[in-house]
């Protein structure tokens, strides 16, 4: 008589885990995950390096490295792009001023998009180490860049006060002012920049926690655009004629 087939045991699969070994299995873990969620991404340890990368402009999908410092806080992406559409007939052939630079998003962004002059000013020595690496990579890809070549990209390291207070003033079209959020600063450099910094039609862009009133302005300084976003609260200001 034929014998029966022998039946074989069959291999067990792994289960498949999430971060922290939990499984995704029953809806937990990464497979487990709602459509349309993303996973947080791990930030890099204290010391180590993160990145910005450039969203618009000549110079646009450039990632660039920013070291890990406390307080540095890169201005998102969602941010950025909706300044620089407020901004975007102001920007070609400009003179921008960065402050409070930090990872210099708004500086580099400025520079991507065709602004003539961009001075970066940060006052920690590590991080304006840091952009002035990524500014020797961005000038060097703008001199191959017919819209970009004659374009200037400088980096100091100071505070920007001190900075502001040390030379005579030269006028500036768009000033960027995104200080940390623990530096009570953003008032006493509005009444600065209003001493000679800023050209008669200037923009200034304006960040700071959403739980703290935007700094009393200068005379002839208006809020012209103004959102929240999370934690942020961000404003564009206008200078009206005297």
């Amino acid at each position: 008589m034929p014998q029966p087939p022998i039946r074989r045991p069959q291999p067990r699969l792994p289960v498949a885990t999430g971060r922290g070994g939990k499984r995704s299995a029953g809806g937990k873990g990464a497979a487990g995950r709602k459509p349309g969620h993303k996973a947080a991404r791990t930030p890099p340890a204290r010391g180590g390096i993160g990145h910005i990368r450039i969203i618009g402009g000549r110079l646009r999908g450039r990632r660039l490295p920013v070291p890990q410092q406390a307080g540095l806080r890169p201005t998102t992406d969602r941010v950025r792009e909706t300044l620089f559409n407020w901004l975007a007939a102001d920007i070609p052939g400009s003179r921008c001023l960065d402050c409070f630079a930090g990872a210099g998003a708004l500086g580099f962004e400025a520079f991507s998009r065709g602004a003539a002059e961009v001075v970066l000013i940060e006052r920690a020595a590590r991080v304006a180490a840091g952009l002035s690496a990524n500014a020797q990579t961005l000038r060097a890809a703008a001199a191959r860049d017919d819209m970009l070549a004659q374009a200037r990209l400088q980096v100091v390291q100071a505070h920007a006060l001190q900075w502001l207070a040390a030379r005579p003033p030269r006028p500036f079209d768009i000033v960027f002012l995104d200080p940390p959020f623990d530096d009570a600063v953003l008032a006493e450099t509005c009444q600065r920049l209003a001493q000679g910094w800023l050209a008669p039609a200037a923009a200034v862009y304006l960040e700071t926690p959403a739980s703290t009133p935007m700094p009393a302005l200068p005379e002839h300084w208006h809020i012209a655009r103004e959102r929240t976003a999370g934690q942020v609260c961000y404003a564009l200001v206008r200078l009206t004629p005297a």
